[in-house]
C-alpha cells in the first residue's frame, strides 16, 4: 500500500511539482493551500506524513498548525516537516529547531529542497 502524503503549502507551482515527483515514486498525494484546509485534510485522510510551509496566510501559519495538529488526538502522531523559505525571506541569521512545545516537528528543512533530499527525509520519517 502506497505511503500517504499530505503538502500544506500556499504556493500552486510548488505542490504541483512536489506533487508530480511523489507519485511518481509511489506515494499517494494530498494537498491543502492553507492551515485550515490543511488541518480538515490531515484529520479526514490521515496520512503517513506532512509537509508543511510556514509563511501562508500569515507568517507564522506553519508553525501555528504544527502545535494544533500534534495537540490533536487523531494526528498527533502523524510526522511533520516543515518545508519553508522562512529564514531566507525574513532574512533571519538563524534557523529553527524541533522542539516538543514550540516547534513539534520531525524536522525543518529550507526550500529550496533538492529532490533527492526531501525523498530521503520521506522515507526516512515514514518507517
Amino acid at each position: 500500500m502506497a505511503k500517504k502524503v499530505l503538502i500544506i503549502d500556499d504556493d500552486a507551482d510548488y505542490r504541483e511539482a512536489t506533487v508530480n515527483m511523489l507519485e511518481a515514486k509511489g506515494y499517494e498525494v494530498s494537498t491543502a493551500e492553507n492551515s485550515e484546509q490543511g488541518f480538515a485534510a490531515a484529520l479526514a485522510k490521515q496520512p503517513d506524513i506532512i509537509l508543511l510551509d510556514v509563511m501562508m496566510t500569515h507568517k507564522s501559519e506553519g508553525f501555528d498548525l504544527a502545535r494544533s495538529l500534534k495537540k490533536e488526538e487523531k494526528t498527533k502522531n502523524i510526522p511533520v516537516i516543515i518545508v519553508s523559505g522562512v529564514r531566507k525571506e525574513m532574512n533571519l541569521p538563524f534557523g529553527f529547531e524541533p522542539d516538543s512545545d514550540w516547534l513539534p516537528v520531525k524536522t525543518v528543512l529550507e526550500k529550496p529542497i533538492k529532490p533527492d533530499i526531501l525523498l530521503k527525509t520521506i522515507e526516512e520519517n515514514t518507517k
